[in-house]
C-alpha cells in the first residue's frame, strides 16, 4: 500500500482544508494516508476518518502561539527548512503532497530522491502574498521551492495561467478541480439553523474568511447604498478573520446592523447555504471557490464577481457573474429584486475528479 503524506498549514475551517479532509477520507480506503500540519487543534481534525494518521509541529493553532513562536517558525520555514523537515518528517513516504501554497510548500521543498513530490496550488498566486518587501523575499524563495517538485496541480485553468505568468518554472503542470463529498454536504445541510430567515426578504449567504481578498468591505458599502434605496436584501456572512473588528465597525457606521450580519465561524455552514435565496462570493480574486461546489450540490442560485471562480459555475444554469468592481456589484445586486422560485435542477457529479487524483498518485 502506497504511503502518502499530505501537508497543509492547519485543518481550520477553510476551503482547501475541507477539500483535503474529503480527499483523505476517500483515499484512505486504498492508501496509507498521513496529514501533516504546521499548526494543530484545527476544527476539521475531528472530521477525519480514524484511519487517517496525523502529524503536527505545534499542538496549537497559529493564533494561540506567542509572538516569539510565530517569528521563530516563520524564520525556520524560510531559512532552516531542512532542519525542520528532518526533525518532523521522519518516515519514508512514497509521495509527499504540499496541499497549499505558502509555508507548507516551502517546508516540503527539500530534496529527497526517494520521494515523489507534488505541490497543490489553490489560489491566484499573483495576489495571495501581497506586494511589499516581504512578498518579494517570499516570491524569490517560492520560485526556487517549486523546482523541487515533480508535479504542480492547480484547481483552475486560470490559476495555472496566472502561475505561469508569475513563476516561470519548468515543472509539469495539471489542472484538477476540487473534489467534494456530495453525501457529506447533503447530510449536514439537513440540520436546523439557529437563525430564522425572514421569508419576506431576499436572504444572501456567503461563507468567507474575513480578509481583504473577499471584498466584504465593498459589499458593506454597496449594501448600505442599496438599502437606502429600498433594497430588501439581508446578508449573512459565515467566517472569521483579521478584519472582523474593522468590518463590524464599518457595519455600525453605515447603520446596517439589522440587515448585514457577521455570524462568525461555524463548523457546519451548509444549513445556512441551504436556506438562502442566493449564495454569494464577491471576492477581488479567487483560486476556484470551493464553496461554490458545495452551493451547487445544494442546487442554490449563485452570485459571484468575475474571478477564476467563473470556472466553478461554468455550465451551471443557476449562476450570475457580476463585473468585478464596486459599481459592477451594485448594478448586479440592484437587479436581484425577487427570489428564484423555480430553479433548474442541476445534476452534480464530481467522482471523476477523485479518479484523476488516483491516476496522479499512480504516476511514475
Amino acid at each position: 500500500m502506497k504511503k502518502i503524506l499530505f501537508g497543509i498549514t492547519g485543518l481550520t475551517l477553510g476551503g482547501a482544508e475541507r477539500v483535503l479532509v474529503d480527499i483523505a477520507n476517500k483515499l484512505v480506503e486504498d492508501y496509507d494516508i498521513t496529514i501533516f500540519t504546521i499548526y494543530g487543534n484545527g476544527e476539521l481534525e475531528t472530521a477525519l476518518d480514524s484511519k487517517v494518521k496525523r502529524k503536527t509541529i505545534f499542538s496549537k493553532k497559529y493564533q494561540e502561539l506567542s509572538r516569539k513562536e510565530k517569528i521563530k517558525i516563520s524564520f525556520q520555514i524560510l531559512f532552516q527548512k531542512r532542519k525542520l523537515y528532518n526533525k518532523y518528517i521522519k518516515e519514508n513516504y512514497d509521495i509527499e503532497i504540499a496541499f497549499l501554497e505558502g509555508p507548507i510548500t516551502r517546508l516540503f521543498a527539500v530534496k529527497n530522491e526517494k520521494v515523489r513530490k507534488i505541490a497543490w496550488i489553490h489560489n491566484d498566486i499573483s495576489y495571495v502574498f501581497g506586494s511589499g518587501w516581504k512578498s518579494k523575499i517570499k516570491k524569490w524563495i517560492d520560485k526556487k521551492s517549486y523546482t523541487f517538485y515533480q508535479k504542480l496541480i492547480f484547481v483552475s485553468q486560470d490559476n495555472l495561467e496566472k502561475f505561469n505568468n508569475y513563476y516561470n518554472v519548468p515543472v509539469p503542470k495539471q489542472v484538477i478541480y476540487n473534489y467534494i463529498s456530495r453525501e457529506n454536504v447533503e447530510g449536514k445541510a439537513k440540520e436546523e439553523i439557529s437563525i430564522k430567515f425572514d421569508k419576506d426578504k431576499i436572504n444572501l449567504v456567503s461563507v468567507s474568511r474575513l480578509v481583504e481578498q473577499k471584498g466584504i468591505d465593498r459589499w458593506i458599502r454597496v449594501h448600505s447604498k442599496l438599502k437606502k434605496n429600498g433594497s430588501n436584501h439581508v446578508v449573512y456572512i459565515i467566517g472569521d478573520g483579521p478584519l472582523k473588528g474593522r468590518l463590524e465597525k464599518q457595519i455600525q457606521e453605515e447603520g446596517i446592523q439589522d440587515s448585514f450580519f457577521l455570524l462568525g465561524q461555524l463548523k457546519n455552514p451548509y444549513p445556512f447555504i441551504n436556506c438562502s435565496d442566493y449564495f454569494c462570493l464577491f471576492s477581488y480574486f479567487e483560486g476556484y471557490g470551493m464553496v461554490l461546489e458545495e452551493a451547487k450540490i445544494l442546487n442554490k442560485a449563485i452570485l459571484i464577481t468575475n474571478t477564476a471562480a467563473r470556472e466553478a459555475v461554468s455550465g451551471y444554469d443557476n449562476a450570475m457573474i457580476f463585473e468585478n468592481s464596486e459599481e459592477g456589484l451594485e448594478t448586479g445586486l440592484r437587479s436581484i429584486t425577487k427570489k428564484i422560485e423555480n430553479r433548474v435542477e442541476c445534476l452534480y457529479e464530481n467522482e471523476e475528479r477523485l479518479v484523476e487524483i488516483k491516476r496522479l498518485l499512480e504516476e511514475k
